[in-house]
């Protein structure tokens, strides 16, 4: 049980100079789901209270917080272990509800992005993806299951986010993402790329790039992944990497297979960058590339610079994507 309050009446939380009030309940869960009373308390001890209010929540354990008024008792006990951490906070919970997020994949990468992203409250979650669930993909999809084979993923993981958290509105694009619908990102405070190709790697780093929207990128082969975020303060992805790859050169999944938990691991760490950038807390991965290697267990971060010469953020940057064509290496030409 928490301290006891030193106000006389012994019954309401303390008020003093700590900002975490106190006051032993004999049954916070229940409490927890009853109208709350505002209590405040002079430097006498004296109770001031107001009654028929809710402005202290009860988190247990006998700890009490200010609650936001906006949001209702079911979001209260909802999302408490947010609440109560000073990063986060009533105001910051608030604001992931009001977040608008695209996933673009909903795959071994988006599954645990869509789960961790609904789970912490993000209003309104995108979802792009044209694919169907397969048995093989429930090795590591795992917001898909065997009665989901041969239906449409963005179906699947519309209703596993509505199982998981009525607060949440799901977006549903059956699509390949391509140049004609690559605007639906602009709609978006923040994208995530759980894609499994590099052309639309490259077409959401240069559709979000112009329109000034962060990205989460994330990649994974076999045991190691990789993580970075690519933010409009920092280097975008074709600082990195000017232009992909030769067709055929990087073996898919399909292919040289991967671990189930791989996309896990890093599909978590790209939905903890996505929740930073929407709260503006912490130090996300802007500059930096984390490399995870799941076979050694190590993590690597190499620091990268934004390129002068990149064709997307540099010097002389691109105004459009309209004569970009996303085949091959994905190339920018010369003006």
């Amino acid at each position: 049980m928490g301290q006891e309050s030193s106000a006389s009446s012994g019954d309401g939380p303390q008020t003093g100079g700590d900002p975490t009030w106190y006051w032993s309940v004999p049954d916070p869960v229940n409490f927890l789901r009853t109208p709350f009373r505002i209590a405040t308390y002079d430097s006498c001890g004296r109770d001031t209270r107001t009654h028929g209010q809710r402005g202290f929540i009860h988190l247990g354990h006998g700890t009490w917080v200010m609650s936001d008024l906006s949001l209702d008792a079911t979001q209260l006990d909802r999302y408490s272990r947010h609440i109560i951490m000073d990063e986060v906070g009533p105001a910051g919970q608030k604001r992931l509800l009001d977040s608008r997020a695209l996933v673009v994949g909903a795959g071994g990468l988006g599954a645990p992005v869509i789960q961790y992203l609904a789970a912490a409250g993000v209003g309104t979650l995108g979802v792009v993806d044209d694919d169907v669930v397969e048995r093989s993909n429930l090795q590591r999809q795992v917001i898909h299951a065997d009665a989901d084979v041969g239906r449409p993923k963005v179906e699947s993981a519309k209703e596993f986010v509505a199982d998981l958290n009525p607060d949440v509105d799901v977006a549903t694009y059956e699509t390949r993402l391509d140049r004609d619908n690559a605007d639906v990102l602009t709609d978006y405070d923040i994208v995530v790329d759980a894609s499994d190709n590099f052309p639309t790697r490259y077409l959401v780093n240069d559709t979000c790039r112009l329109a000034g929207i962060p990205v989460s990128h994330g990649a994974i082969y076999k045991f190691e992944g990789q993580v970075t975020t690519l933010h409009p303060d920092g280097p975008c992805y074709r600082c990195l990497f000017r232009e992909a790859p030769e067709p055929g050169t990087v073996p898919d999944c399909a292919t040289t297979g991967v671990l189930g938990v791989l996309p896990g691991t890093v599909g978590c760490i790209q939905a903890t960058e996505a929740v930073k950038v929407l709260l503006g807390a912490g130090d996300p991965l802007i500059g930096r590339l984390l490399f995870y290697d799941a076979m050694d267990m190590t993590f690597e971060t190499v620091p990268y610079v934004e390129d002068p010469g990149c064709p997307v953020c540099g010097d002389d940057p691109i105004d459009s994507i309209d004569s970009i064509e996303y085949t091959d290496g994905c190339a920018i030409g010369a003006d």
